[in-house]
């Protein structure tokens, strides 16, 4: 514990990329939670374009709305 999923569309990210991303979600939850750096996992799920409506917008955002620490806007993308 803890284990964060970011669910995005398709990216390709370098390793340097992939490191720096690992790195600052792990200090972020870290001082968060007060857990060791040895306790997080992270994934990263692709999501493609057309699926992000029935795939993660209402199971994830509209369904629980109280369980985002941020929402998105998406009228400002």
């Amino acid at each position: 514990m803890p284990h964060v999923i970011i669910k995005h569309f398709a990216a390709t990210l370098t390793v340097e990329q992939h490191a720096t991303l690992s790195e600052a979600i792990t200090q972020s939850v870290t001082q968060a939670f007060g857990c060791s750096p040895h306790a997080v996992s992270i994934a990263l799920r692709p999501v493609a374009p057309d699926d992000w409506h029935s795939s993660v917008f209402v199971p994830d955002i509209q369904t629980h709305p109280q369980e985002l620490i941020k929402s998105p806007d998406y009228s400002a993308a």
